[in-house]
């Protein structure tokens, strides 16, 4: 096996292995009673999923960010209000800076 061989593979493993952590995250027993809300979070707090440009927790670039998650007790994530808008259980599309 050459070292570009190599490189790629682990690359891929590395990346096999985030994906699967960052799942796993959803089901700690820290988290029950918790739901993904989009576009709650403030910039560098959301929990994961930023989107592009951005790898996972605390790397969200703006307040709101709609494509960002953060974890909140079960039955409040469309109940919370931003100057954005309400949270949502999916991400939000994000023209420009508001929506």
């Amino acid at each position: 096996m050459n070292r570009r061989d190599f490189s790629t593979i682990m690359a891929m493993a590395l990346g096999s292995a985030l994906a699967l952590s960052a799942a796993a995250a959803d089901e700690l027993p820290s988290n029950q009673g918790k739901e993904k809300c989009f576009g709650v979070s403030l910039a560098g707090q959301n929990d994961c999923a930023a989107g592009p440009g951005t790898s996972c927790a605390g790397t969200s670039k703006t307040d709101y960010q709609g494509n960002a998650w953060k974890l909140v007790p079960k039955g409040t994530c469309t109940s919370i209000e931003t100057p954005r808008g309400m949270g949502s259980f999916s991400p939000i599309a994000v023209t420009g800076q508001s929506r």
